[in-house]
């Protein structure tokens, strides 16, 4: 089992990747704990999808502390990436979204595997489902760690969630929403416009943790194809979203995408004034013991 970690747009922000705050007691940042949970639930190769131009100094940092733990690759999202026939736009300046990045990584992953953020931290027990989704998987089967609202909100501002509705334990839609909490109680916001609703603590929302087989590469190709000419007028703006791919897949009947719930927690930087609180909570774990004080030694 893999684990990919989109990481392309780390830094971006703080003003770069070397301004990173870190987050543990010996300069760990979050991707540090994402590594070392997924070890420990059994994976064994990590794939860093990274800008070329920050390889010298993620290699410095990160990688030198995770690659004597697991087998490391490195692969690079580049603008250029793309169909040839595609026309990039002079003023287009970033990349073309998580689904472009993952297809990055199409000719290291050889293994069912688990997408993450680098700037996410999932929580041990997400990896302990999500490796055993991956280790019993059927064939055409991909997944979605659904995570309770309630342990995905800060009281810094709204956070951007997909918000997952199911039947039967299968994805029927994911409606990417805005998602805060107010005085009347949890309030969700489609991104795409529409009246918003409040919801209940256990609704299942998406953090970009999902679960795939290689499959998945031969389906975003196809879908790049696609992406490209129905944006021919768009090109400036437009994304190439894995959730979007997702929703082809379970829509087209290509494969069953399957709810992996959790109760895990999860912590983020969303704003900057949620630096201290998940400094905090981290030494709060290791206070407990589920962590180590100094994670690489």
């Amino acid at each position: 089992m893999e684990l990919v970690i989109m990481a392309a747009g780390m830094g971006s922000r703080f003003g770069g990747l070397k301004q990173i705050a870190p987050m543990g007691p010996n300069d760990e940042f979050i991707i540090d704990y994402s590594v070392f949970d997924a070890i420990r639930s059994g994976f064994d190769k990590v794939v860093f999808i990274i800008k070329e131009e920050n390889y010298d100094v993620f290699k410095e940092t990160i990688g030198s502390r995770v690659e004597g733990h697991i087998p490391v690759e490195y692969v690079f999202q580049k603008i250029d990436d793309i169909p040839d026939w595609v026309q990039i736009p002079q003023d287009r300046v970033k990349p073309w979204g998580t689904a472009q990045a993952i297809y990055a990584a199409r000719d290291v992953v050889k293994d069912n595997f688990i997408v993450i953020n680098a700037d996410d931290f999932y929580g041990k027990e997400a990896y302990e489902v999500a490796a055993d989704f991956l280790k019993n998987k059927k064939e055409h089967e991909y997944g979605v760690i659904g995570y309770r609202v309630n342990n995905t909100l800060t009281d810094n501002g709204a956070v951007k969630r997909g918000l997952i509705v199911q039947e039967d334990g299968l994805l029927k839609s994911l409606i990417e929403s805005s998602i805060e909490r107010d005085d009347k109680g949890i309030k969700s916001t489609p991104l795409a416009g529409g009246e918003s609703i409040y919801i209940s603590e256990d609704s299942l929302v998406s953090m970009n943790m999902l679960a795939f087989d290689v499959s998945l590469f031969d389906l975003i190709k196809e879908k790049m194809e696609d992406f490209f000419k129905d944006n021919a007028n768009n090109l400036e703006k437009c994304e190439f979203l894995l959730p979007d791919i997702l929703d082809y897949a379970n829509k087209e009947k290509i494969a069953d995408v399957r709810i992996i719930e959790t109760n895990a927690k999860w912590y983020g930087v969303t704003y900057k004034e949620d630096t201290d609180s998940v400094r905090n909570a981290i030494k709060d774990m290791i206070q407990e013991g589920k962590y180590p004080n100094d994670l690489w030694r």
